[in-house]
C-alpha cells in the first residue's frame, strides 16, 4: 500500500502566520510564488493543478491555496487527478486527493485510465503512456484561457537530461523539461524535491508515497535513486549543475532552430522542394530536414538516411518517414510527400 508521508493532520496549524516569522507553509507558498512570477502567470488566472497526492504535487496544491488564502494571488484554483490504474491502491490515492481538495474547498476533477492497456494499444512504454494520458486528461478539464500547472522539480529535470543522454539524444533532449510549453507551466522547476518535502513535513502536511517509484524495473527510478545520489556525492550540487547545462543547451538549441528555419526558407523552391545542392553543415542539415518534414519528427535513422541520399550520387531515391510520409530525392532536390486525407 502507498504510505503517508506524515501522520500529522492534512492542514497546517490553525494559528495565523506571524507577521515577522514565516511558517513552513508560507515558505512553500513563497517558493511557488517566485516560480509563478518568473513564468509571468497572471495573478487572477484560472489554474488547474495536477495533483497525484505525492509530496511534489501536494507542495504545489498547498502552496497555491496558501497564496490565494492570504490574497497574495487571486487565482481560481481547481484540482485534477488521473488514476493510472497501475496499482491496487491507486483508488486510495484518488480519494486522498479528493479529500485534500475538499478540505481546501476547491473544485476537484478525476478520471481513471487503464494506462497499461493504453501502452499496449499505442505501442508505448508504461511511462510514456501515463504521461500522454495525464496530459490528455488535463487538457480536457482545463477551461479555455486557463493554465495547467504541474509539480515538476529540478530533480525531475535532471533525471530527464540523464535519461535522454543515455538514449543518445541531441540538444533537443538534453534541454530538460521546459518551464512552460503552451499553457502547461511548471513553477516549482527551480526547486529540489527534498527541499519541498522538508517544508511539507515541517508544516504537518500529509502526502502519499508511491511504492512503484522504488521499482528498479523502471530506468527513471534507477537514475533517481542510484545515479543522481551518486553524482551528488561525487560533486555536491550536481543536480543544479545539470540544470544549468540544460539551460545552456536550450539556448543553443533555440539558436540552431532559428538558423535552420532561415536555411530552410532559403532552400525552398517555388514548387515546394528543398534544394540540397551545397548541403548545409553537419548538424544543421539534420535540423533543416526535420523542419521540412514537420511533426511528429522521424527517427534519427530515417533523417540520417535522407541526408545521405540527398548528398549521394544516386537519384530517384525514396525514403519512408513514417506517419504516412515519404521523401523522394532527385537531382539533389528533396520533395516531402504526405498522405492525403
Amino acid at each position: 500500500m502507498a504510505e503517508q508521508g506524515t501522520h500529522k493532520p492534512l492542514a497546517g496549524g490553525s494559528n495565523p502566520p506571524s507577521a515577522t516569522t514565516p511558517t513552513p507553509l508560507d515558505e512553500l507558498a513563497a517558493a511557488l510564488d517566485a516560480g509563478a512570477r518568473a513564468l509571468e502567470l497572471p495573478p487572477d488566472a484560472a489554474l488547474v493543478l495536477a495533483v497525484s497526492g505525492g509530496p511534489d504535487s501536494m507542495a504545489l496544491l498547498r502552496g497555491a491555496a496558501r497564496l490565494v488564502e492570504t490574497d497574495a494571488r487571486r487565482w481560481r484554483l481547481a484540482v485534477a487527478h488521473l488514476d493510472h490504474a497501475l496499482r491496487p491502491e491507486s483508488a486510495d490515492d484518488a480519494a486522498f486527493v479528493a479529500d485534500a481538495a475538499a478540505a481546501l474547498r476547491l473544485p476537484f476533477e478525476s478520471n481513471r485510465t487503464d494506462v497499461a492497456a493504453l501502452a499496449r494499444d499505442e505501442g508505448r512504454s508504461i511511462e510514456d503512456a501515463g504521461r500522454e494520458a495525464r496530459y490528455r486528461f488535463l487538457e480536457a478539464v482545463a477551461p479555455d484561457g486557463g493554465w495547467i500547472v504541474t509539480a515538476h522539480t529540478a530533480d525531475d529535470a535532471a533525471e530527464t537530461v540523464l535519461l535522454n543522454l543515455l538514449r543518445g539524444s541531441g540538444l533537443g533532449g538534453v534541454r530538460g523539461i521546459p518551464a512552460r510549453r503552451g499553457r502547461v507551466v511548471r513553477p516549482l522547476l527551480g526547486h529540489r524535491r527534498e527541499t519541498l518535502r522538508t517544508m511539507l513535513d515541517a508544516a504537518g502536511i500529509a502526502y502519499r508515497i508511491d511504492p512503484s517509484n522504488d521499482d528498479p524495473a523502471y530506468l527513471r527510478n534507477r537514475v533517481r535513486n542510484e545515479v543522481l545520489p551518486l553524482l551528488d556525492a561525487l560533486r555536491p550540487g550536481a543536480v543544479d549543475r545539470i540544470g544549468r547545462f540544460a539551460k545552456l543547451a536550450a539556448d543553443d538549441d533555440d539558436l540552431l532552430d532559428a538558423l535552420a528555419a532561415a536555411e530552410l526558407e532559403r532552400r525552398l523552391t517555388p514548387d515546394g522542394e528543398v534544394d540540397w545542392h551545397d548541403a548545409p553543415p553537419a548538424g544543421l542539415d539534420r535540423r533543416v530536414l526535420r523542419m521540412a518534414i514537420g511533426q511528429p519528427a522521424p527517427s534519427a535513422e530515417r533523417i540520417e538516411a535522407l541526408a545521405g541520399a540527398a548528398t549521394g550520387d544516386r537519384g530517384g531515391v525514396r525514403i519512408e518517414l513514417g506517419g504516412g510520409r515519404a521523401a523522394s530525392v532527385n537531382g539533389r532536390r528533396i520533395r516531402i510527400e504526405r498522405a492525403s486525407g
